[in-house]
């Protein structure tokens, strides 16, 4: 996707700003492209929710009807009465926050799927905890439901371990300072952007034994503790307060469901012997350099399959 591309690109007027009007690279101009054709998309997704709220009258209430979309309408604008303070429009809050939600909730949880997988394909030991404990828990004779994954704590340690080794953005998306502040010794002043190198803390020899080492059991003995929720500063891969990733509840819910679905069905292997390139791409979240091929072979009774 250009969006996801593009929006990880290093652009060097962002450091000389002067250079801007000669847009090295063309990287502006494909930019605005991006953003206008989102933009259509976007825009009409919101005015088919607006005609079917004129039509149906639907402000408040019957919830099992609204959609993301709806939601938001009716909390930005109800008869003409914005009910947040915000210096944008109401249309311009709408779209960008249901662009973020989808980004956040579709593309994130693929992207980190899929560094779950590769992981443990070079870990197979691993592979066969998980496994064995979806065996254990969930049995052979039914599927695995969403309320089963609280209780799979080793593949839940599996998730955190993938995140922390390959969190879905290598870089938190960028914030900006609104005051001069201190943040320990250091000085930030004003209109500062500030990112936090994710991939780097999340290997802080300090915090981590081994830490360039896939080993989820650390979540269940040392880092017990720990999730992903924000509330440890060395484990964010989703960042942490007001303005952390807004769409982290539904990721983690679909990682979870879809990676106990996948390896409780499913004997997963690669189709050679060589282990699977862990290899990185540049961009706003972080994809594998090499597209993951799995051979997928069934392990349940056919009838679940049906």
């Amino acid at each position: 996707m250009d969006f996801l591309r593009l929006s990880g690109t290093f652009v060097l007027s962002d450091a000389i700003p002067w250079l801007r009007w000669l847009d090295l690279g063309g990287h502006e101009r494909a930019m605005k492209n991006v953003a206008k054709e989102l933009d259509l998309v976007f825009n009409g997704w919101l005015e088919e929710h607006k005609q079917k709220r004129k039509i149906s009258g639907q402000v408040k209430g019957d919830d099992d009807q609204l959609d993301f979309m709806d939601v938001m309408l009716s909390i930005l604008d109800v008869d003409g009465a914005n009910e947040i303070s915000t210096d944008y429009d109401a249309d311009t809050v709408n779209k960008a926050t249901t662009m973020a939600l989808i980004v956040a909730g579709a593309e994130a949880p693929a992207v980190q799927m899929t560094w779950a997988l590769a992981l443990l394909l070079n870990n197979r030991e691993a592979l066969k905890k998980a496994q064995e404990e979806l065996d254990q828990i969930i049995g052979k004779d039914r599927q695995v439901k969403e309320s089963d994954t609280k209780n799979l704590v080793y593949l839940q340690a599996i998730i955190k371990e993938s995140a922390r080794l390959y969190p879905a953005g290598p870089l938190s998306l960028p914030h900006e300072s609104t005051e001069d502040c201190m943040v320990g010794d250091y000085h930030v002043p004003a209109g500062t952007r500030l990112l936090v190198n994710l991939s780097k803390l999340h290997r802080d020899p300090k915090v981590w034994s081994d830490p360039n080492e896939f080993r989820p059991e650390r979540f269940l003995t040392t880092h017990k503790s720990f999730d992903v929720k924000g509330h440890d500063f060395e484990l964010i891969p989703f960042g942490s307060g007001r303005r952390m990733c807004p769409g982290m509840s539904l990721a983690l819910k679909v990682i979870a469901l879809t990676l106990a679905s996948l390896l409780h069905g499913f004997e997963i292997t690669t189709p050679t012997d060589e282990p699977v390139d862990m290899g990185e791409t540049v961009g706003l979240t972080n994809n594998k350099a090499t597209p993951l091929e799995v051979l997928f072979t069934p392990r349940l009774p056919a009838p679940l399959y049906e």
